[in-house]
């Protein structure tokens, strides 16, 4: 009698299976499975109500009504004509947020995504809900495909970043913006999970003075991601091991934020919204 085979890991790396591709993939069954398709179909709202519905029995990593109605008046406020996130998984946050920037006037949304199979799952969804000609997902590394943004001269500046990726990558990637030049005051970054799983370094970048982020940036750029007080799971997800950030790079302190957490009611997580309200020169 064979052995049975192991459960695949909860968070798989590249070429692993994990139980996110499998749910994904369920995910993406039951939708185009329904009965009333056609009525679904050019509606963002439907379409989430859906993933919502799926998420009760199947746990997916999306952010959800609740802590996504902070961004959405985030969204209201800002009115970002390009509004980029890192990290879309199947779709949900594109949908919500891309729905959202599009009422308010805005002319496109860029979502970075490393794992192809969700980008497909996510084009799919994103097209059902009408949003496929205002939605664009880029697959590859977000820093990778930041830095190519910048370069090209197809995003200068950051209106409003959603940010939900890879979480050790939070901060390598916003000191990757800082160093390019994109953050500038009036850019809003909103960051997802930053209490579960949780994310000390970032949470304490952009709550640090001026003063406290030079005397850390004096230390030069540090090889790999600052992983302190993360959890293990979080850490060894989703990226290759050895992985380090494309570019090393100490950002710029001088830049001043002003950070506020935005916690729903009775919710063990919440969003991390920061804003750059200025620069303070040396």
């Amino acid at each position: 009698m064979s052995a049975r085979p192991a459960s695949p890991p909860p968070h798989a790396r590249p070429g692993q299976t994990s139980d996110e591709d499998h749910r994904t993939r369920r995910l993406l069954r039951w939708v185009f499975a329904q009965e009333n398709l056609d009525e679904i179909r050019g509606h963002p709202d439907k379409v989430l109500a859906l993933i919502d519905e799926f998420s009760k029995d199947e746990r997916m990593m999306t952010v959800g009504q609740e802590k996504g109605k902070h961004v959405l008046d985030v969204i209201n406020e800002v009115k970002p004509e390009t509004m980029i996130e890192l990290g879309c998984f199947v779709g949900y946050s594109a949908i919500l947020f891309g729905d959202a920037c599009r009422r308010n006037g805005g002319k496109r949304y860029l979502s970075l995504e490393y794992n192809p199979e969700w980008a497909a799952i996510a084009n799919m969804l994103i097209e059902l809900a009408g949003l496929r000609s205002f939605v664009t997902v880029l697959v590859g590394r977000s820093d990778v495909t930041l830095d190519k943004l910048y370069r090209t001269g197809d995003v200068k500046k950051i209106e409003l970043m959603f940010i939900d990726h890879y979480k050790p990558a939070y901060l390598t990637d916003v000191k990757l913006c800082e160093h390019h030049g994109m953050i500038v005051p009036g850019s809003v970054l909103a960051a997802d999970n930053v209490l579960h799983p949780g994310n000390p370094p970032y949470l304490e970048y952009v709550r640090s003075t001026v003063e406290q982020k030079r005397e850390a940036a004096k230390q030069g750029p540090t090889r790999g991601y600052n992983t302190e007080g993360m959890r293990e799971r979080a850490v060894n997800s989703f990226m290759p091991e050895g992985d380090v950030p494309f570019l090393e790079t100490v950002g710029n302190p001088n830049l001043v934020y002003q950070s506020e957490l935005r916690q729903p009611e009775g919710h063990r997580d919440a969003i991390e919204v920061t804003r750059c309200v200025g620069v303070q020169e040396a």
